[in-house]
Parts: structure tokens; sequence; C-alpha cells
């Protein structure tokens, strides 16, 4: 009788043992992918912040070759200062398309008014320089978002969501961009 009594209360133990190990285990996995959509995030922030930095340069060099308004300027300057300020995925996607759409008014205003600038080397740098930051900004929004959707994901599985639940997983939003700026701005230089 003694040995069956120890048999149920090791067993007992085993269990409570083996369950605890899978919530430790669960909650573990959870703070990782919670920490791997963080991560992304960061990795858009950086690429927005290189943009941002890219800016002044390129406003300089424009600033230097012409006498465009300073209003455009001025656009161009506060949406890069909202990018800066932003965050979270919703508020950098909108500061983003803000800083977006002044860069093409600006760019395009300024290579019709001067088709000459088309062919300073410093303006044609920068300008390659920010073609290729967009595309790491494309790349880490879709990085972020492929994170988001596999943390969002787990903690919605069941039994994943109880633990989920308790702790406060909350769900990442995606980073979406606003109607209408599906596409990147298209600048025109002929």
């Amino acid at each position: 009788m003694k040995k069956k009594g120890l048999i149920i209360v090791i067993a007992v133990v085993a269990i409570i043992v083996l369950l605890i190990g899978s919530v430790i285990g669960s909650y573990n996995e959870l703070v990782e992918d919670r920490e791997e959509v963080v991560a992304a995030q960061s990795a858009i922030s950086v690429q927005l912040q290189r943009r941002a930095d890219l800016i002044p340069n390129f406003v300089n060099t424009v600033k230097g070759y012409t006498d465009y308004e300073q209003s455009t300027y001025t656009a161009v300057t506060t949406a890069r200062a909202a990018v800066q300020n932003a965050n979270g995925a919703t508020e950098q996607a909108e500061a983003s398309n803000q800083l977006d759409r002044a860069i093409d008014i600006w760019v395009n205003a300024v290579t019709e008014a001067y088709p000459d600038l088309k062919a300073n080397t410093q303006f044609t740098a920068l300008q390659d320089e920010l073609a290729g930051t967009e595309n790491r900004i494309a790349v880490a929004r879709r990085d972020y978002n492929e994170d988001a959707r596999e943390y969002n994901t787990e903690i919605k599985k069941f039994p994943r969501s109880i633990l989920a639940g308790i702790f406060g997983f909350q769900a990442f939003d995606y980073f979406e961009a606003k109607a209408g700026t599906e596409n990147v701005p298209q600048v025109s230089f002929d």
C-alpha cells in the first residue's frame, strides 16, 4: 500500500514538474518571439533614421545649387523631424509616408526647375544613397511584419493563448502603409 501511494505521489510530482517545465518553456519562447519583433521594429527605426540623416545633406546640396523657395525645404525638414520622433509601427508608417510625399514633391520640383542639377555628382550620389535606403526600409518593414505575424500567431494558439493572457503578451500592429501609398514615390530626372 505504501509503495502504491509513493508511486502516485511520484507520478503527480512528475506531472507537475512537466507542466511547470512546459509553462516555463512556452513563456520563454513567447519572450524570444516578442524580442524578435521588437528588434525588427528597431531595424525599421534605424533605416528611417538613416534616411532622415541623409536629408540634410541632400537639402544642402540642392540649396547650394538652387534658390528654390524656403517652404519646400521646411516641408521636408518637418517631415524628417516627424520620422525621428515616431514611436511604434503605426506612427512610423504615417511619418514615413509624410516624408516620402515631401521628398517626392521637393525633388520633382527642384529637378524640373534646375535640370542641370541631375548632373551634379554629389546630388546623384545622395540620390543613390536614398534609393538604397528606401530598399533597406522596405526589407526591414517586411521582416518586421513577418516577425509580428509569427508572434501574433503564437499568442493566439491554444494553450499558449491562455499563457499569453496571464502574462500580458499583446499582439503587435503590422506596419501598413496608408491607402494610396502602396507605390514608392516616382522621381523623374528627365
